[in-house]
């Protein structure tokens, strides 16, 4: 029988949290999505925190909805592109190869659940379909 591979600790995911938001604070694409909607980055990464290592660490800590904050910022499908090749690199600093492979997973399995609610392609285009208001 195998054993499982460990998942990375609380203090990992707080350090990879960490480099990667203080990276999407800079960034020419994300930082102009960002930058407007978070008021108080150090509480952001605390919830961002807790939101990882309930997904990596079975922390069960998160208390939010990861879908109704996203609608509410022009978040389009290559700023998931984008998002998601600066956590590959951040995990590659950050964790060893299991545990950046692992979180890597995990954001694109989150990624494309978001894409979908959000109503995004993968490939950078929308559904086409306008929303239309009630009894129009």
């Amino acid at each position: 029988m195998h054993a499982t591979a460990p998942l990375p600790d609380e203090s990992a995911v707080a350090i990879l949290v960490d480099r990667f938001y203080d990276k999407v604070r800079r960034d020419d694409t994300l930082g102009p999505v960002f930058n407007p909607a978070v008021h108080d980055w150090d509480e952001h990464k605390r919830l961002l925190t807790s939101f990882w290592c309930s997904v990596a660490c079975r922390a069960g800590t998160y208390r939010g909805n990861p879908m109704a904050a996203h609608q509410r910022h022009p978040v389009r499908a290559e700023h998931f592109d984008h998002w998601l090749a600066l956590w590959r690199v951040t995990c590659a600093e950050v964790l060893d190869e299991a545990d950046a492979a692992r979180m890597i997973d995990y954001a694109e399995r989150i990624g494309q659940s978001l894409r979908l609610g959000l109503g995004l392609r993968p490939r950078g285009r929308d559904l086409g379909m306008p929303l239309l208001a009630r009894g129009a």
